[in-house]
């Protein structure tokens, strides 16, 4: 078995949970139970989490399938420790000051960009895909046979951090380094860079992303999350036949923001 939440009703005698049991293990429960351990830093396991990071860059299956060794052990498949989402957030911070550097932004500028990037880009964008993934998923791509399970919300979050962390890397990191003295130049060697970088990324998110609900066997026609790789292709040969620099025009955007 693999990542699944069953929904369908057992009975006492076959192995269900006890009426006090279930209630520590509905959605609201595990819920509460995530957001109070923000609230508990020694309690988080942050080498784990750098694990994460790292094999999301070299081996991202070996990721999915710790989420299978973690509904054996504590009986669910989402993360039940925000010290993932805690560094991700701390990246995201120090990242996006590094932007607001690059880019010459005063103090409450940065700040600015600080919190679209966290509420907007990162939490609002990322409730938004992980929703309507949600929805898609269990509507369209669970198995006839398999009615009695559906895809959890809190499992599809974890697909988009898991995705976005290394778009997060190359964009808001690796990108800093060829800003000013490449990308946002006139030639074509900068938007040449840049949205190489930006096919790269979106690239990533979306193999990471078809890995994850691939990996859910009660999931059929899952190669059909590869077919924006063919989109996104197109946008970027185009790009680079119209010498349309994705990153400049991303800097101005976010510019104009936080004025």
């Amino acid at each position: 078995m693999l990542p699944t939440t069953a929904v369908g009703p057992r009975g006492q005698g076959n192995g269900a949970l006890s009426p006090r049991d279930a209630a520590r293990h509905t959605a609201g429960a595990k819920r509460y139970k995530y957001l109070r351990r923000l609230l508990h830093f020694r309690h988080m396991d942050f080498e784990f989490a750098l694990w994460q990071m790292l094999y999301l860059f070299t081996s991202p299956q070996r990721v999915y399938r710790n989420f299978h060794y973690r509904k054996q052990t504590k009986d669910q498949w989402a993360r039940d420790d925000p010290a993932f989402l805690v560094l991700l957030s701390v990246w995201l911070c120090v990242s996006t000051v590094g932007f607001g550097f690059v880019l010459d932004m005063g103090f409450f500028e940065t700040i600015k960009l600080l919190l679209w990037v966290v509420f907007i880009d990162c939490v609002g964008v990322g409730l938004l895909i992980a929703t309507l993934m949600w929805f898609i998923s269990n509507k369209y791509l669970v198995k006839q046979q398999n009615r009695d399970y559906d895809v959890e919300w809190g499992y599809a979050f974890d697909v988009h951090l898991n995705a976005f962390y290394p778009l997060l890397v190359i964009l808001h990191f690796i990108q800093l380094f060829f800003i000013n003295y490449v990308i946002i130049s006139d030639s074509v060697i900068g938007y040449f860079v840049g949205n190489t970088l930006w096919l790269i990324a979106i690239g990533y998110y979306i193999y990471v992303t078809f890995l994850g609900y691939s990996a859910l066997p009660f999931l059929k026609n899952t190669a059909i999350l590869l077919y924006p790789f063919a989109l996104l292709i197109m946008l970027y040969l185009i790009s680079l036949a119209c010498g349309w620099n994705f990153t400049k025009m991303l800097c101005s955007f976010y510019k104009y923001r936080v004025k």
